[in-house]
């Protein structure tokens, strides 16, 4: 059962367009950037532009673009909700039938419709680095953690489908959750909303990837004692190649490392220094900047 995504099928003209399989589907080579040759250009013509931009702004004021800005947050911030809501409603029934580490492990937990949340959620990522073109089109510093996260989990996104790990739910869900509320933020605070979380996102941006590495690092190893170390104890092999594991693991690992330091910088700088800080790093640790 599965009553969100019945409904949107029931009421969106899908079968009617004729929808090829590679665009419902992951079809390495047929499928929108699902090959290096497309994936590649596409992440090195987003730093040209961006930096590009930055460049022809120097001698101009910056842009508003209020109403653009406002309605790309709109967007990701209510397309992330539907999103989790949709992947949840996949994964929660098959997890309370099958248990925690067969949702996180098993091969059958990459049903055709996750596969498709998962596409979905990749492209996401492509739409989401709109935000550095607000940024550099406003004259705002374009933060090393903000360009490096938003390339890299575009890469991310592509190297999990590729490999099909089948823990990906685990962090796309969270990383969604994370979305709704961060988009909103960006979404209230340019409509001049004052909001006095900040500091609290920020937090659940860290927890994230803390929970992130955990269940990643628990599924790397389950694979690894399954298939190379039989003497350590394992409750069974993880489905996904190992490079798809070990790049995820490592950039994970990195993203913690970065936001932490970003809170650090932020939120802990003694009184007298804080302002400087702020003024380096303020926002929340997206490495976008407060509008």
């Amino acid at each position: 059962m599965a009553p969100l995504a019945d409904f949107l099928l029931a009421h969106l003209p899908l079968a009617s367009l004729n929808v090829p399989y590679e665009l419902t589907h992951y079809v390495p080579g047929k499928t929108p950037f699902s090959t290096p040759q497309e994936v590649f250009p596409a992440l090195v013509a987003y730093l040209v532009i961006i930096f590009g931009i930055r460049e022809w702004m120097k001698s101009r004021p910056p842009f508003k673009f209020q109403f653009f800005f406002r309605l790309h947050n709109a967007f990701l911030s209510s397309g992330s909700l539907l999103l989790v809501l949709l992947i949840m409603e996949e994964v929660v029934p098959l997890w309370l039938q099958h248990g925690t580490f067969w949702a996180l492990c098993d091969d059958d937990m990459w049903t055709s419709r996750l596969e498709f949340y998962y596409m979905i959620n990749y492209y996401f990522k492509y739409i989401e680095l709109i935000d550095t073109v607000f940024l550099a089109l406003k004259k705002k510093p374009l933060a090393f953690l903000h360009v490096f996260h938003h390339s890299a989990t575009a890469l991310l996104c592509y190297t999990q489908l590729n490999g099909k790990t089948s823990v990906q739910w685990v962090p796309i869900s969270i990383n969604l959750t994370v979305h709704v509320i961060m988009y909103y933020y960006y979404y209230a605070t340019a409509g001049g909303a004052k909001i006095w979380w900040k500091k609290y996102l920020t937090t659940f941006q860290i927890v994230q990837f803390v929970i992130d590495l955990f269940v990643v690092y628990f599924a790397t190893y389950s694979y690894y004692a399954a298939n190379y170390f039989k003497n350590l104890p394992t409750l069974g092999s993880c489905a996904g190649t190992e490079s798809a594991a070990v790049f995820g693991c490592a950039l994970l690992s990195s993203y913690l490392v970065l936001f932490i330091q970003f809170y650090i910088q932020t939120y802990k700088k003694p009184a007298g220094k804080k302002g400087v800080a702020n003024g380096k790093a303020n926002g929340v640790a997206n490495g976008h900047k407060t509008e």
